[in-house]
């Protein structure tokens, strides 16, 4: 008989484990003993089998993302189980994330082996001309394009995600096999702490087993964000890298001592890299739109750190006036890279209709703060070129994977098509085609 567990869901217990399922309308959440006996919620896709361990003799790729990390930052001292993990695989040190060079549009990426004008996944912060608000792209309905994820689903395989930022759990939605539900969750910065997201990770491969997991480990990242020692010391930016660098060994550790690792890949990567700025080294360009006549009340920013995006909101008629005006007032701010027209420039930006109208980046060393000068006070940015190069390798047990260092330049939305040929999936085709390239 099942009891009401004061949650408003029917607690289920399995009598062998002592795990606890809990049903909701469209997904189970199944309750795990962590470390010390902490609680890791993970979540499952409504009709999901139950979990099975799958042979050993199966092929698992695991991407795991240490979000925001440079790739001077592996090679540098504070993280040797990483540097050994990449000295042992293929590394490509010229490789790239895409415009924006932010968290969201560059996970998406990974997943899609698409750019944004096709998954409609631009950037982390956007004008929605249709609620007429600034906002994150959180939801699962902002990914129009396929993934992955659910490509590897539609093959009998199951997966996973192990998310540390809520708005990454949130766009990706109930996409995996089975999620965990990021938590405990740091205030402010949104992120669980890499220590827990890695022991959900070893827990849904203890548990579920999927041949697929993507993880997010945001620490280095987030506390990048807010190192206020800046651009020389960044003591707690260097305590963060040596933390993860220890948790993702514990994880590798686990693949190894449970046989998993003969038969696995492993992705490792960033999202974009970190830039540093000086506390006055801000740009704040919505009082310089303000002050021209011709812009006022009729534009919208949506400040992404080392981007701005701007939205003509005026008549249809007048845009590429106002465009041209909006260029011409950027590009004349102290500390600004670029302006561009997104529509001129479609070919190469490929950022799609959700990124407005002109698109501004800002310098190395600089930052953006819109609406007001105040409104962007960390010192730790990423969004802008000089935040595009980041850390990519493959390792792993596989005795199919390549070895050594390519001078070739991969990208973010290379791993999609990288797992797709480790799975031996079929590639899309027609308009769904992957921008990307396999790197196996």
């Amino acid at each position: 008989m099942c009891e009401d567990n004061g949650s408003g869901f029917a607690a289920i217990p399995d009598l062998a484990t002592g795990e606890e399922a809990v049903t909701a309308d469209r997904r189970t959440l199944l309750k795990v003993a962590g470390a010390g006996g902490a609680g890791l919620v993970f979540s499952s896709a409504l009709g999901a089998a139950p979990a099975t361990a799958a042979p050993f003799n199966r092929k698992r790729c695991y991407v795991l993302v240490i979000d925001g990390c440079r790739p001077d930052e592996i090679g540098g001292g504070l993280m040797p189980n990483t540097k050994r993990l990449r000295d042992s695989g293929m590394n490509f040190p010229r490789a790239r994330s895409l415009p924006i060079m932010e968290t969201i549009p560059n996970h998406v990426m990974m997943m899609t082996g698409m750019r944004p004008d096709k998954t409609g996944v631009p950037a982390n912060s956007i004008y929605d001309r249709n609620a007429k608000v600034v906002r994150d792209m959180d939801r699962p309905s902002d990914l129009r394009a396929d993934t992955i994820i659910s490509q590897i689903n539609r093959s009998g395989r199951t997966t996973a995600t192990v998310l540390s930022k809520d708005y990454l759990y949130g766009i990706f939605g109930t996409r995996a096999t089975r999620r965990w539900e990021p938590a405990p969750l740091i205030p402010i910065t949104n992120h669980a702490p890499d220590v827990f997201t890695i022991e959900a990770a070893k827990k849904m491969v203890t548990t579920h087993d999927p041949e697929f997991m993507f993880v997010n480990l945001g620490d280095v990242d987030r506390v990048g964000h807010a190192d206020l020692t800046g651009t020389t010391l960044q003591l707690a930016r260097r305590a963060a890298l040596v933390n993860t660098d220890v948790q993702l060994k514990s994880f590798i550790d686990l693949l190894k001592q449970t046989s998993r690792w003969q038969n696995t890949m492993v992705i490792v990567l960033a999202d974009h890299s970190m830039d540093w700025s000086l506390p006055h080294n801000v740009i704040s360009l919505t009082d310089k739109l303000e002050a021209d006549p011709e812009l006022s009340q009729k534009v919208q920013i949506a400040q992404n750190g080392g981007a701005d995006l701007l939205y003509w909101t005026g008549p249809a008629e007048l845009r590429q006036t106002a465009v041209d005006r909006m260029i011409r007032i950027a590009r004349a701010q102290p500390g600004v890279l670029s302006a561009h027209d997104r529509l001129k420039e479609r070919p190469t930006l490929r950022l799609g209709g959700h990124a407005g109208d002109v698109v501004v980046y800002c310098k190395s060393g600089w930052r953006f703060s819109d609406p007001s000068v105040v409104s962007n006070p960390i010192p730790g940015n990423h969004g802008h070129p000089a935040t595009a190069s980041i850390p990519f390798f493959i390792a792993g047990g596989w005795q199919g994977l390549p070895r050594g260092s390519s001078s070739s330049i991969a990208h973010t939305q290379d791993v999609a098509p990288t797992v797709s040929k480790f799975f031996g999936l079929q590639a899309p085709t027609g308009s769904k085609t992957w921008d990307g390239r396999h790197r196996i």
